[in-house]
């Protein structure tokens, strides 16, 4: 299951939703709410947050924050259909190495993903 953050565009949601993941959107359950609410939201659901808020690598890395995967997308001046074909790529062929790691999908098309140890992850 994904938590797609409220700045998710619709494109990459219909997308993923059309693949046939079950996504959840932040803007529909609880607008508004504080990236650490975010975190609990999708510990609640066991479901991977998707964002395109940097500051989640500080609360997973850095602060420790228990969460189930982290997948933060940096594709600035990347067409939207293009967007949404690069997450649903990411999310179909690194799946399950998204389990417990911080991700970054980069507009040149580059993958991290960053295994946290299991104190980190939930």
């Amino acid at each position: 299951m994904i938590l797609a953050d409220e700045n998710i565009a619709a494109p990459i949601l219909e997308r993923l939703r059309a693949d046939g993941l079950t996504v959840l959107q932040v803007a529909e359950i609880a607008p508004t709410i504080a990236d650490s609410e975010v975190l609990r939201l999708a510990a609640e659901h066991n479901a991977i947050v998707l964002t395109d808020d940097k500051d989640f690598g500080e609360l997973v890395v850095r602060e420790g924050c228990a969460h189930r995967g982290v997948v933060l997308l940096r594709l600035a001046g990347v067409p939207y259909p293009k967007r949404a074909e690069m997450v649903s790529a990411l999310f179909h062929e690194c799946g399950a190495e998204l389990e417990g790691a911080f991700t970054v999908l980069s507009n040149d098309g580059r993958v991290r993903i960053r295994s946290l140890s299991p104190k980190q992850g939930t």
